[in-house]
């Protein structure tokens, strides 16, 4: 019997979520990865820093949301914690300095992709992780789909 897969870990930016949380629509690309956690197709995962960030984001700009943000954060996300500062030493250079923690947090829960608007920000080796922008990562998702051969 073929052993089962186990999901895929992406790592969720503040920006994602931020723009899933405030989406005008169920139908922007951050809004629905966020939903594929929800509904456990991929583990979705965001360090304590993340969500801190997006909550005092929204509470300045979006106030209003912040009950459709704590709804997704239960429902679609694990959060772990940040890491600790002695761990940044190994990555400087891979990312912004405000966005190491978010990498090294990335990396230490074995994720494969960090989804991020500020893709510019991070600058890993491709074979550690893969930084896209969320309709990129939909993109690979979708092509991924499109090799499933459809007669069974």
């Amino acid at each position: 019997m073929a052993r089962a897969r186990s999901r895929p870990s992406i790592f969720v930016d503040a920006d994602v979520i931020f723009a899933g949380a405030a989406a005008p629509s169920e139908y922007g690309a951050s809004h629905v990865i966020l939903r594929m956690g929800e509904i456990t197709l991929v583990d979705c995962i965001a360090s304590e820093q993340v969500v801190t960030e997006v909550e005092r984001n929204l509470a300045d700009k979006l106030p209003d949301k912040l009950p459709e943000f704590h709804l997704l954060v239960k429902r679609s996300l694990r959060i772990v914690g940040d890491p600790h500062p002695n761990d940044l030493a190994s990555y400087r250079g891979q990312a912004d300095r405000k966005d190491l923690p978010i990498l090294v947090a990335a990396v230490r829960e074995g994720c494969r992709y960090l989804l991020t608007f500020n893709v510019r920000h991070f600058k890993p080796p491709s074979d550690v992780i893969r930084v896209l922008r969320p309709g990129e990562f939909l993109s690979v998702i979708r092509s991924l789909l499109s090799t499933l051969d459809a007669s069974g």
